[in-house]
């Protein structure tokens, strides 16, 4: 996807839940069906730095929505991606578990001595297949599906904080916050 001018009816937001990224974008994508609307480009993440999306990821706002090669490099010209505490459960409205959240920090510099910048990223990911029954997967291949290779794609939606004004527009929740302030604890010294 070359032009990421889309083609997007008069009105259009796109503002999907957590649940919609993980249910009905990445499933789909990883399962290999067409996704509709189709707007979440695919996009080598690590070459670029987070400056550099305008124009490549979907943007709404202040935040860039793309697809992703899930990897462990998280490495780009000017910095570094770290991720910071543990893995958030996205859970869908009938209480199962169907996807995992991560959160990243961009550093400018090399790791380990980067500098905090205020880009932060939310790397979604489908929960492990190995979640699932086996039953539930050989009847799947008895109808025909291909398997699902839940390792493969992420999907990542990228903002910029802005220091002087809390109120962004980019909503956090309680956990977003928690999340956010474990990486200040590596700046903490404790007393022996």
């Amino acid at each position: 996807m070359a032009d990421h001018n889309f083609n997007l009816p008069p009105g259009f937001r796109f503002y999907p839940t957590d649940e919609e990224l993980v249910v009905h974008f990445l499933h789909r994508k990883a399962a290999l069906l067409p996704c509709h609307p189709d707007v979440i480009p695919d996009l080598d993440l690590y070459p670029y730095d987070p400056w550099e999306l305008d124009g490549k990821a979907l943007s709404e706002g202040n935040q860039w929505y793309y697809f992703s090669r899930r990897t462990q490099n998280r490495n780009t010209n000017n910095g570094y991606w770290k991720a910071l505490g543990i893995d958030e459960p996205i859970i869908c409205s009938s209480g199962k578990r169907v996807g995992m959240k991560r959160f990243l920090v961009f550093y400018l510099g090399e790791a380990p001595s980067g500098i905090k910048s205020s880009w932060i990223m939310q790397e979604y990911r489908l929960t492990d297949s190995g979640s699932s029954s086996t039953s539930g997967r050989s009847s799947t291949k008895r109808r025909g599906h291909s398997k699902i290779d839940y390792s493969k794609w992420v999907v990542c939606r990228v903002s910029e904080r802005n220091s002087s004004d809390d109120d962004d527009g980019t909503e956090l929740s309680y956990l977003d916050e928690v999340f956010l302030s474990l990486d200040d604890l590596d700046e903490i010294s404790l007393p022996n």
